[in-house]
């Protein structure tokens, strides 16, 4: 399939959405969620229908591979590692991703035609939504575009209190673990949004709720599995370690996001410990922290031997090296205070990384960007590697690029924290414009809360 990196012809956006953002209105009012149908691997949202032809590449969008099952998540990553780096995106860039927001305000995979309303061929995608989410943080000044995000992802959550891929898919620890760093960026407590739920749970659940269930138990037969965590239960309910999820629900178990600064290594190792060596379900009661810590001892321990992780292995072939999930992984444990753990891992990266970014575009390039600042590396010199320049030149030039800062050891408070700092907290300016704009927000928050309100609840 033909792809052509620019059009002519100016693209049609939608238009601009911007404005404070209101936690407070957000974080008010619980609404129902989907029953959880049985377990079952959860399926992804169908991706928009392709275009007959080229493909064309609209202006402002990151990478020139067809953008139709990923180019909303792709910009929005790219554009969050540029922000980590002191970058500021095209507007172009920005504008693209506010475009593709739908009207109940969730984002898609791809919409072709952002003029044209979501349907269902434009069905809503819970990951990508919380992603953006966290990018639309990072930009500051978009409190209307994530209140509507917030407000659907509310209308999507789970009776067990979790997520999946798509409304009313079975909740899974990637979905949950996004949303809850996408709570956060939001300013909003993950554990206060609970579902409406009868007995034995009247009091509701919540996203880490459903997370720890999905934490495979220390004493699990398989010894190997122990304090991971499984995607999603398989068909018969049981869970196996997964190392994606587990990095993931790490990051979500302790409350954070996707952009994590360095954490100083702790003395102890990570280690693996139920709630109660007595109780008959171990996850019963197991604080989600604790679960994460589990989820790292893993991580450190699969990491162990060779430095970095493996892709499940195609039947009959070798396994392969996962340059991604390593990198998610050595985020995880610098994130949770074990980067003597993942120092290895990162060297390793060092080496290993730039090939698979190539390959794969803005995201992987972003994605070792937010692996360098997460262990306190200049993302200008990753093993030799400029990751700034290479994911600036896969898209728009930005609107401007800071003085490269001095990288910082893990535990200190570095130029580079200074200067991006807004990547991990709403920007001065998005603060003082926020009495400008908190009466749309909040109008848009509260008509929203209306429509999703239970019925008989009174406003």
């Amino acid at each position: 399939m033909t792809t052509v990196r620019r059009c002519a012809a100016a693209f049609a956006a939608s238009a601009v959405l911007c404005g404070a953002y209101a936690p407070a209105a957000v974080a008010g009012g619980d609404v129902p969620a989907p029953a959880r149908t049985s377990p079952a691997p959860p399926p992804s949202p169908a991706p928009p229908v392709p275009p007959a032809g080229p493909v064309v590449i609209p202006p402002g969008l990151y990478g020139d591979q067809d953008p139709t099952r990923d180019g909303v998540r792709r910009q929005a990553l790219a554009m969050l590692g540029q922000l980590v780096a002191g970058v500021r995106p095209a507007d172009d860039a920005v504008r693209w991703l506010q475009g593709q927001q739908c009207a109940d305000g969730a984002f898609t995979a791809y919409r072709p035609d952002p003029a044209v309303p979501c349907d269902g061929r434009t069905p809503g995608d819970v990951g990508v939504t919380a992603t953006a989410v966290q990018t639309l943080s990072s930009l500051g000044g978009q409190g209307v575009a994530m209140g509507g995000a917030i407000g659907w992802l509310r209308t999507a959550q789970n009776a067990d209190g979790g997520w999946g891929r798509a409304p009313g898919a079975p909740s899974d620890a990637r979905s949950i673990s996004l949303v809850i760093g996408a709570l956060t960026a939001a300013g909003v407590r993950p554990s206060s949004v609970r579902t409406h739920d009868n007995a034995p749970h009247p009091e509701g659940r919540n996203a880490y709720d459903a997370l720890v269930r999905l934490s495979v138990p220390c004493g699990a037969p398989s010894g190997a599995d122990a304090g991971a965590f499984a995607d999603h239960p398989d068909g018969s309910g049981r869970l196996t370690a997964d190392d994606g999820a587990t990095a993931a629900a790490v990051l979500g178990g302790t409350g954070k996001r996707l952009v994590t600064g360095p954490v100083a290594a702790g003395s102890t190792a990570p280690s693996c410990v139920d709630s109660g060596p007595t109780a008959t379900d171990p996850t019963a009661d197991l604080p989600p922290e604790r679960a994460a810590r589990n989820g790292a001892a893993y991580l450190a321990v699969s990491l162990a031997a060779t430095g970095h992780l493996d892709r499940p292995p195609a039947p009959g072939a070798e396994s392969a090296p996962d340059v991604g999930t390593t990198a998610q992984a050595v985020i995880a444990l610098t994130a949770t205070g074990y980067g003597d753990r993942a120092a290895r891992a990162l060297e390793w990266l060092k080496r290993n990384s730039a090939a698979w970014a190539r390959e794969n575009g803005p995201a992987a390039w972003a994605q070792l960007i937010l692996t360098a600042h997460a262990t306190g590396t200049d993302p200008r010199d990753f093993g030799g590697i400029d990751l700034v320049r290479r994911l600036n030149a896969t898209g728009p030039p930005p609107r401007s690029i800071a003085p490269p800062p001095a990288p910082a050891a893990p535990g200190t408070t570095s130029a580079a924290a200074a200067t991006s700092r807004y990547a991990e907290w709403p920007g001065l300016g998005w603060i003082i414009g926020s009495g400008l704009a908190v009466g749309a927000g909040t109008v848009f928050l509260l008509r929203n809360r209306r429509k999703t309100r239970p019925l008989g609840e009174s406003a």
